[in-house]
C-alpha cells in the first residue's frame, strides 16, 4: 500500500517593529550582542511590561489578510521552560486566547493546481535569546538582543500532503507578510523560521500517525528538503516493523538528513496561565476598520486584476505578483513601454529576474530601471532594434554603459530598416549560397522551414545583426520563390 504524507507548519514572523514586543529597546539586527536587552527583557523585579500598539495592528492586519476570525478579546499568557537564552524562564505568548483565530490562504503550484489551506491560529509572543556555539572553546555563549523582539507565529492546518506544498505555503505567507509591510520576510536573518510537523499514513486512513516536529528551517530549498527527507525516513520506520516517536528533531542541511533533539513537548509541559502583568487585549470595530482602510492590494487581487487589465497568462501573473516590488517594477515598466504589457512581463520574468538571480540580487537592487526597461521595450516595438539586440542593450544599461538611447546610438545598434541595402544584401547572400538554394527549391514543403532559417541567419551574419527580421524573412521568401 502507498503512504500519505501529513504536514502542518508553525511559522514564526519577525513583525517589523523598530521597538520590542514589551519593551523600548530596540529590534536593529547586528548589533554588539547584549546591547538591546532592557530590564524588561530580562525580566528584572519591579520592571513591568507594556504591549507595543503597533505590533497588535500588524497581527490584526495579517488576520484581516486571510480572513480569519478576528476576536474582539485575547489574552497574554506565560509558557514555562528552562533554556539558557530565555532570561526569564518563561515566555510570554498567546494561548485559549489568540489575537487572531482560524482562517485560511489559497496556494498555486507550479503546474496551476490551486489549493486551499486552513490557518489553525496566529498569535503574539516574545522571541528568546540566541545561543552562540562558536568561538567560546566548549563553552556556550549567550546573546540576549533577540529577547523580547516581536513574533506572530502563524499556525497552519495539517492540510499539506507534500513538501512542494509547504512551500508554496511558506512563500505565499512570505508575500503576505511582505504586502502588508509587517515583515521583511528575510529568513537568513531569522525574520521568518519555520517548524514542521510531518506524520505519515496509510493511503486512505483518516486517523493521523504520529509526528515529528522539524525545527527551525531556515530556507525555502531546505524546507523541502527536510520534509521530504522526514518522509521517508518515516516511512522506511513503520515498513521495517518501527514505531515513530512523537520528537522534536533538527535538519542538518550539510547531510541532507533529520536528527533526534528532544522528545515533543505538549502544552500541559509548558504549564500555560494568563500573565498576570498584561491587562486582556480589546479589539473593537472601529479598530478593525481603521486598519481595513490602510490595507493594501494584496497577491490575490493583484493576481486577478493582472489577467483581467492586462490580459496576461495566470502564470506570468502569478509570477510577477509574488513579491510586491515586483509588481510595481512591472506596473512601472508598462506605463513607461507606453502599454505594452505582455511583452515588459516577458522581459521581467525572463531577462530581468534572471540577471536577478544569477547575481542574487534583489529587485530593490537592479541596476536597470522600470523607465529605462520600458524605453528598451519601445524601441523594440518602434522597430529601431530587434529583439535580439535589445537583450545586447539590456546587459549595456545593467553594466552601466548608459541609457538605452545612449547605448544604441553610441554603439551602432540601430536596426538595418533601409529595403534597399538590405535587399542588396539578401541578394548576395543567396548568390553566395547557390547550391543551398537550389536544394530549397528542390525540398518537400516541409523541409524548406529549417532550410528557410539558414539563409536568415546568413543574413543576419552580413548585417551584424542589425536586419530588421520581418523585413529580412520577406525579402528572402520574395527572393527564393522568384
Amino acid at each position: 500500500m502507498s503512504w500519505e504524507a501529513v504536514i502542518g507548519l508553525e511559522v514564526h514572523v519577525q513583525l517589523a517593529a523598530d521597538s520590542k514586543i514589551f519593551s523600548g529597546a530596540s529590534t536593529r539586527f547586528g548589533s554588539e550582542p547584549n546591547s538591546q536587552a532592557s530590564l524588561v527583557d530580562l525580566g528584572m523585579p519591579g520592571t513591568l511590561p507594556v504591549l507595543n500598539e503597533k505590533v497588535l495592528d500588524m497581527a490584526l492586519l495579517f488576520g484581516l489578510a486571510i480572513d480569519a476570525e478576528v476576536t474582539g478579546h485575547s489574552v497574554f499568557a506565560r509558557k514555562n521552560y528552562f533554556y539558557p537564552d530565555l532570561p526569564k524562564g518563561y515566555q510570554t505568548s498567546q494561548f485559549d486566547h489568540p489575537v487572531v483565530g482560524k482562517g485560511h490562504l489559497r496556494i498555486v503550484l507550479d503546474d496551476g493546481t490551486e489549493k486551499t489551506l486552513g490557518i489553525t491560529r496566529a498569535h503574539l509572543e516574545e522571541d528568546a535569546g540566541k545561543s552562540l556555539h562558536e568561538g567560546f572553546g566548549g563553552m556556550t555563549g549567550i546573546d540576549l538582543n533577540r529577547a523580547g523582539t516581536p513574533l506572530l507565529e502563524i499556525v497552519s492546518e495539517p492540510d499539506m500532503r507534500s513538501g512542494t506544498e509547504a512551500v508554496a505555503y511558506l512563500k505565499k505567507l512570505h508575500s503576505i507578510v511582505r504586502y502588508l509591510g509587517i515583515s521583511d520576510g528575510n529568513m537568513a536573518e531569522g525574520s521568518m523560521r519555520c517548524d514542521a510537523n510531518v506524520s505519515v499514513r496509510r493511503s486512505g486512513e483518516t486517523a493521523f500517525g504520529h509526528r515529528t516536529e522539524i525545527k527551525n528551517v531556515n530556507s525555502f530549498r531546505f524546507v523541502d528538503k527536510a520534509i521530504n527527507h522526514e518522509i521517508e525516513r518515516q516511512i522506511d520506520v513503520l515498513e521495517d516493523g518501527g514505531r515513530i516517536e512523537q520528537e522534536t528533531r533538527l535538519y542538518d542541511a550539510d547531510k541532507n538528513e533529520t536528527r533526534s533533539m528532544r522528545t515533543k513537548e505538549e502544552a500541559d509541559d509548558y504549564r500555560y496561565f494568563p500573565c498576570p502583568d498584561l491587562l486582556p487585549v480589546r479589539v473593537t470595530d472601529d479598530d478593525l476598520q481603521r486598519l481595513r482602510a490602510d490595507m493594501p492590494e494584496l497577491p490575490d487581487s493583484k493576481r486577478a486584476r493582472f489577467v483581467h487589465d492586462y490580459e496576461l497568462s495566470a502564470y506570468d501573473a502569478h509570477v510577477l505578483v509574488a513579491e510586491r516590488a515586483v509588481a510595481e517594477y512591472f506596473e512601472a515598466t508598462v506605463s513607461a513601454a507606453g502599454g505594452e504589457a505582455k511583452l515588459s512581463a516577458n522581459w521581467i520574468t525572463s531577462e530581468l529576474l534572471g540577471m536577478l538571480n544569477r547575481e542574487e540580487l534583489s529587485i530593490e537592487h537592479a541596476r536597470i530601471t522600470p523607465q529605462q526597461l520600458g524605453t528598451i521595450i519601445r524601441r523594440i516595438q518602434d522597430g529601431t532594434i530587434s529583439s535580439k539586440i535589445a537583450k545586447q542593450v539590456f546587459e549595456a544599461v545593467w553594466n552601466d554603459e548608459g541609457d538605452p538611447d545612449t547605448v544604441i546610438e553610441q554603439q551602432g545598434l540601430k536596426q538595418m530598416s533601409d529595403s534597399g541595402e538590405l535587399e542588396a544584401i539578401v541578394e548576395q547572400v543567396l548568390a553566395d549560397n547557390a547550391e543551398q538554394v537550389e536544394a530549397y527549391k528542390a525540398a518537400e514543403p516541409k523541409k524548406r522551414k529549417k532550410m528557410f532559417g539558414f539563409f536568415v541567419g546568413q543574413v543576419m551574419k552580413a548585417t551584424g545583426g542589425k536586419a530588421n527580421p520581418q523585413q529580412a524573412n520577406a525579402l528572402i521568401e520574395q527572393k527564393l520563390e522568384q
